[in-house]
């Protein structure tokens, strides 16, 4: 017999969000996922000068301003039609790095382990060293966790001049210029925070760690020793294991990533792809690479393919907003709200991205799989995605971006090149700025007409994610990963819990200002 229920809100994630859930004999048959805010901020921008956009949309989101100021840059980058120098560039990735990295572990420790204290794993022999890891506000991890990430915004508020919400990015670089003693200091916080985060989080070395490159290699390394084992990544596989994470949660199987952190021209540093296979001739402008990826069928394995931005529209059939004929461009599409408050049709207040007229999940599993790194494309190709291996990258991604962080650093303290060039005036143009956000593929697209913002149109991870029905009734990536999951107990479904978790979601990145 079927039931529906209804979970208004979900806690422990970044905004309001509502999902309905369908349940027949126990498993999902149906969901809807709301997001329950109306996002304005593309008409906010309208009719305001070209920089305002360094200030404005910073505010979009307190968790990750210093992407959105990012993406903003760039955007007039393109438009200034000026080259960043590679000092600006390092310290602009190295900002954005720190902001991933806190916002990764906060999210592992705040919002997706203390599910593992939910009533529900009483039972479970691993649940009261859940309770003393991850009791919000109490457990050992959590308290450790803000001590020390705040040593990670320390840097971002050393070298932009404050966080969140700074704007030390402008076209053509940076307005602010760090001194030798400022280079020093981020140096020495990000040197405390990887011994905690060696110590705690991986149980060793980050070259240990990065020697793991099979399923295989993860279970040798789990064997190892009793510090891998009872580090929070150990801790994690344990208790993933016990609550078959790793069958939930699959989706479609699609992954995009726009690519991100743009390579200075002199480096000591290789690209992802390149580091990961030394050997390999791929070249990237950017130290994460871009791309999509396609899941495979019929025994056919998924394939990478070149990111080509224009590829990109958005949906709005079933989204509160006025729809056109078809899905657009952002650079032709609109933000017009409407909600008649009558119609079942439409359900929420996040749009419907596509890529090449497919819906994709984007975050750090799919850095990882674009990156081909052969851990996660392994663990890809023997299980599918699921919540297991979408958290895992998350909780070890700074064992990639901890050493080229430490070596960017190094670099900009050995050189005497310039952190600004001159961009001149804007009056006519339009590019786009696209990042990899902490929670994947974020982008602005802007026009400029006059010396005035004419359009300015902003696609965040989330609302790749949290995307509702398209046109053709292909639901998003949660919607669908959430179908055919078992529901032990209906009125406290921890298994949708961990799945939408596994995403990170931001509401108040794909939707503002709440509807009443």
């Amino acid at each position: 017999m079927d039931k529906k229920i209804h979970i208004l809100p979900l806690n422990r994630i970044e905004g309001d969000l509502k999902i309905h859930l369908e349940i027949g004999d126990g498993v999902v048959s149906d969901v809807r996922s709301s997001g329950i805010m109306y996002r304005g901020f593309e008409n906010i921008m309208t009719g305001r000068g070209p920089l305002d956009g360094l200030v404005i949309t910073p505010r979009i989101c307190g968790l990750c301003s210093t992407a959105h100021l990012k993406a903003a840059a760039k955007a007039l980058d393109m438009i200034c039609n000026v080259t960043v120098s590679d000092n600006a560039k390092r310290i602009r990735n190295i900002t954005l790095i720190m902001e991933k990295l806190q916002s990764d572990i906060r999210h592992a420790f705040f919002l997706f382990m203390p599910e593992f204290t939910s009533p529900c794993y009483k039972g479970s022999p691993l649940f009261e060293e859940a309770v003393r890891r991850y009791e919000p506000l109490k457990g050992e991890t959590v308290i450790q966790a803000i001590r020390e990430t705040k040593k990670l915004l320390e840097i971002i508020a050393i070298l932009g001049g404050q966080w969140p919400h700074s704007s030390f990015m402008v076209p053509g670089g940076t307005a602010s210029v760090p001194s030798a003693n400022h280079i020093t200091q981020c140096r020495h916080l990000l040197r405390d925070f990887r011994k905690w985060y060696e110590n705690r989080v991986l149980g060793c070395r980050i070259d240990r760690w990065l020697e793991v490159r099979s399923k295989s290699d993860m279970e040798v390394w789990f064997d190892e020793c009793k510090a891998h084992q009872e580090s929070d990544l150990g801790f994690y596989i344990r208790f993933a294991k016990e609550a078959s994470l790793e069958k939930t949660g699959k989706g479609h199987g699609n992954f995009i990533s726009f690519g991100s952190l743009d390579m200075p021209g002199s480096t000591d540093t290789l690209n992802m792809r390149n580091r990961i296979f030394p050997k390999s001739s791929a070249s990237s402008k950017m130290f994460l690479p871009s791309g999509f990826y396609t899941s495979g069928r019929n025994g056919v394995p998924g394939r990478i393919r070149r990111f080509q931005q224009e590829k990109i529209t958005e949906d709005m059939r079933y989204s509160w907003f006025n729809e056109d004929e078809c899905a657009k461009h952002p650079f032709d599409g609109m933000t017009v709200p409407y909600a008649s408050g009558s119609e079942g049709k439409k359900y929420s207040w996040v749009k419907a991205p596509r890529y090449n007229g497919l819906p994709a999940e984007t975050g750090p599993l799919a850095e990882m799989i674009i990156a081909q790194h052969p851990l996660f494309t392994d663990i890809l190709n023997s299980d599918g995605p699921n919540v297991f291996v979408r958290e895992l990258a998350r909780l070890v991604k700074a064992a990639v971006m901890i050493p080229v962080s430490e070596l960017w650093l190094s670099e900009t303290a050995c050189s005497r090149e310039d952190f600004f060039r001159n961009y001149g005036k804007i009056e006519e143009g339009e590019g786009y700025g696209l990042i990899e956000a902490a929670r994947g593929a974020l982008g602005h697209w802007v026009k400029i007409k006059r010396a005035k913002i004419e359009k300015y149109q902003i696609i965040t991870p989330t609302t790749w994610n949290a995307s509702p029905r398209d046109t053709d009734g292909i639901r998003g990536p949660w919607e669908e990963a959430i179908i055919g999951t078992e529901i032990r107990d209906i009125d406290n479904p921890v298994e949708v819990g961990h799945i939408i978790r596994s995403y990170d979601p931001c509401l108040v990145c794909a939707v503002h200002t709440i509807c009443v």
